[in-house]
């Protein structure tokens, strides 16, 4: 869930430090693909708009699309919160197979809950193909709490709370509203399991679907970025694909002492034994960095 990334420019110099470009790139980058968090659009110039003119300062040449999921960047904040993650997926495939740019391949960056999405993309639609996945401060194992929220968004956030504790797992909460879809209850496994329309699907919780598994690992490299400070995010371990063993709200276990990864379910063991897994962490709450991190520990991805 993001901050929507304007507050990260309220709390901190995220994007107020100089940053040097990047020496040595050239037309031969891949293009980049962004997917923004909850809360936010593809091109608040505060937020995303100002993370995609960093990029293209930083790497000459390369080519960013900031994703905007409807017609409008009101829409695109709003379905945010309404619109049917599969149907988003989808919608995002269609547009990507039919750019031209992408169709030699291109790295993909999602913030907060843009990172699930994004992997949902690198599963479902091999082509074009996904190279390198940035997860920064995405919810790879779901949610179980939402203790913050957007700050222009707070009344709809308030609304979100209840309808998720009303009942997350009930066909019209799950068809409408989109943290339910990644709404992971720990204390009601086997109702996530039956019931959630997007995680328990591409996290392969009912059946091992082998092409998510072969697509995934297709990636050169599946970056996740957890915020250390996290209040936004819970758990955040999710960030790095750990999360709360089932059963319990408390004690949390790591991506590797999970059953996903003991059984490779998704093919995340066979991808960290062949180096294609990064775990980073930085100080701070949810999506807050400097550009020197960001410069320092994401840009090299990219080149």
């Amino acid at each position: 869930m993001t901050t929507l990334l304007s507050l990260l420019l309220g709390a901190g110099p995220l994007l107020l430090l100089a940053l040097n470009p990047v020496h040595g790139s050239d037309n031969a980058t891949l293009p980049l693909v962004l997917w923004h968090g909850m809360g936010d659009s593809c091109c608040n110039p505060l937020s995303m708009g100002s993370i995609k003119k960093m990029i293209e300062e930083t790497i000459p040449g390369i080519d960013v699309l900031s994703l905007m999921i409807g017609k409008t960047v009101s829409q695109d904040t709003e379905n945010g919160f309404f619109v049917d993650v599969n149907e988003q997926v989808s919608m995002v495939c269609s547009q990507l197979a039919q750019d031209p740019k992408l169709k030699d391949g291109y790295n993909a960056m999602g913030f907060s809950q843009g990172g699930q999405f994004l992997r949902a993309v690198a599963q479902r639609c091999p082509s074009p193909p996904m190279k390198t996945l940035i997860s920064v401060g995405g919810q790879q194992q779901g949610v179980y709490g939402l203790p913050k929220c957007p700050g222009e968004s707070s009344h709809i956030c308030d609304w979100i709370r209840k309808e998720l504790n009303a009942g997350a797992y009930t066909d019209i909460v799950q068809k409408h509203l989109v943290q339910a879809q990644y709404w992971h209850d720990p204390l009601n496994d086997d109702l996530y399991k039956k019931h959630s329309l997007f995680l328990a699907d591409i996290n392969q919780e009912r059946v091992v679907n082998e092409a998510y598994k072969k697509n995934l690992r297709l990636l050169d490299m599946f970056v996740m970025v957890k915020f250390l400070k996290d209040s936004v995010v819970d758990p955040a371990d999710t960030e790095w694909f750990g999360f709360l063993k089932t059963g319990q709200a408390k004690e949390t276990e790591t991506l590797q002492e999970s059953v996903l990864y003991k059984e490779d379910r998704l093919g995340l063991a066979a991808m960290d034994a062949a180096g294609k897994l990064d775990f980073l962490g930085t100080e701070g709450d949810h999506l807050q960095f400097t550009r020197e991190w960001f410069n320092a520990k994401l840009v090299p991805y990219l080149r």
